[in-house]
């Protein structure tokens, strides 16, 4: 083979990995403690299983000015519906007085 084709494939397999994150899971490690504060500024949540690529059950918190997300017990996601509502309630008190 000529070394520009073998060049562009070379170039074009990396572009596929990187831009696809094949082969490269983003897993919690461990799970930390977290302030019920720190749910205030929460924008979602995904849930990590311990069956695929990762090796334990957590849940995967993205917090508004966090770069990386915070990994939680996964006791938390029972918890997570009343925590959503409670803040809803309140920013939207918050809101009406001004």
């Amino acid at each position: 083979m000529d070394l520009k084709v073998i060049f562009i494939v070379v170039c074009l397999s990396s572009v596929a990995i990187i831009s696809t994150d094949a082969g490269i899971p983003k897993c919690c490690i461990r799970t930390r403690e977290i302030h019920l504060k720190r749910f205030v500024k929460m924008e979602r949540w995904e849930r990590q299983y311990s069956t695929g690529a990762c090796d334990i059950d957590a849940l995967v918190v993205y917090i508004k000015g966090l770069l990386t997300p915070l990994c939680v017990h996964p006791k938390w996601e029972r918890r997570l519906p009343k925590i959503l509502s409670a803040m809803k309630r309140l920013r939207q008190n918050n809101l009406g007085k001004y």
